[in-house]
């Protein structure tokens, strides 16, 4: 099923698409003008990592993409809608802290390149906005929201920060580690995902390009709140 063949349900309903870098601050970004607004939020990058997370726990080669391909269907990973406490659930476990893991950090991205994941979970992600838009909306990020999820997102927004402010805020959030090494991984994720051939990390058509380096949090959500109310304004 395509994003096309949903349509809004109520006239005030919108979806904010949020894609861009690691460490860009687009999960901060996302759940704050989520929360400000009343929207639900979903990040699917948890959910790629809980599938990694599967993979690894029933010992399958995480690169080798026939076998990940091969366990695809198995497992079932359902995201929580609240901002102020997103969930993410693995076969009915909760499973939040062991996808932040730095085994899981390593093996993400062979993993969400196999287009079998991504097939699978673009229906779940897909239904889960549809079932938001029976509310006021949803605030999705990940990193083909705006130019394969949801093309038709009233908001795109397409998040960055240098590559110095993404590697201390990430190495912050991991409890102080080497900022040198956070950015060397932060940039091969990078180079896996925005070359990959199923669904590459690109800026979607008619997103806004958000670089946050010189922002605090609060001006970040504060500029991107302002793009929501516009939209929503019709202006």
């Amino acid at each position: 099923m395509s994003s096309a063949d949903h349509r809004t349900t109520t006239s005030s309903a919108v979806v904010v698409a949020v894609d861009g870098t690691s460490g860009s601050g687009k999960s901060s970004t996302s759940r704050g003008v989520a929360a400000r607004l009343g929207l639900r939020y979903l990040d699917t990058g948890a959910m790629y990592r809980a599938m990694t997370w599967w993979m690894l726990e029933h010992a399958v080669d995480v690169h080798d993409a026939s076998a990940v391909a091969a366990h695809a269907g198995e497992p079932k990973v359902v995201s929580g809608t609240d901002p102020e406490h997103p969930t993410i659930t693995l076969d009915g476990v909760d499973v939040s802290a062991e996808i932040r893991t730095e085994v899981v950090n390593a093996s993400v991205s062979p993993v969400s390149a196999v287009p079998a994941i991504r097939a699978r979970l673009l229906e779940v992600q897909r239904a889960t906005i549809a079932e938001a838009l029976d509310g006021p909306g949803i605030v999705v990020e990940g990193r083909d929201i705006g130019s394969v999820v949801w093309p038709e997102a009233q908001v795109k927004l397409y998040v960055t920060a240098d590559p110095e402010a993404r590697a201390a805020r990430r190495a912050l959030e991991e409890g102080g580690s080497d900022a040198d090494q956070v950015k060397a991984s932060l940039e091969a994720r990078d180079q896996i995902d925005s070359t990959r051939t199923a669904s590459p990390l690109m800026m979607a058509e008619g997103a806004v390009h958000l670089d946050t380096t010189p922002y605090t949090l609060d001006e970040v959500i504060d500029r991107v709140v302002a793009l929501v109310e516009s939209a929503k304004a019709g202006t």
